[in-house]
């Protein structure tokens, strides 16, 4: 729909509906404005965060998190070798 023919269609209105849409326009207004206003907030990084690295120098870790897990996993629920 074209400018014009969204003005002629609110012209067109019956006086209480004409005030629905001034509402809805100003609500939407106020809307936009309010988000525009806001200054976006860049995220931090998890990496700045204190917690970040701080199994890094655990020797028992060298080979990285996930072959670490692994080897956990296996020696908590591996019972291939309880049963011989």
């Amino acid at each position: 729909m074209t400018n014009e023919e969204l003005i002629k269609e609110i012209t067109s209105m019956p006086d209480k509906d004409k005030r629905i849409v001034e509402r809805v326009i100003a609500r939407i207004r106020k809307r936009f404005t309010e988000t525009n206003a806001r200054p976006v907030e860049k995220k931090p990084s998890f990496r700045d965060d204190s917690f970040f690295g701080i199994w890094a120098d655990r020797e028992d870790m060298k080979e990285g998190g996930a072959a670490w897990v692994r080897k956990i996993r296996k020696e908590q629920w591996d019972r291939s070798d309880r049963w011989s």
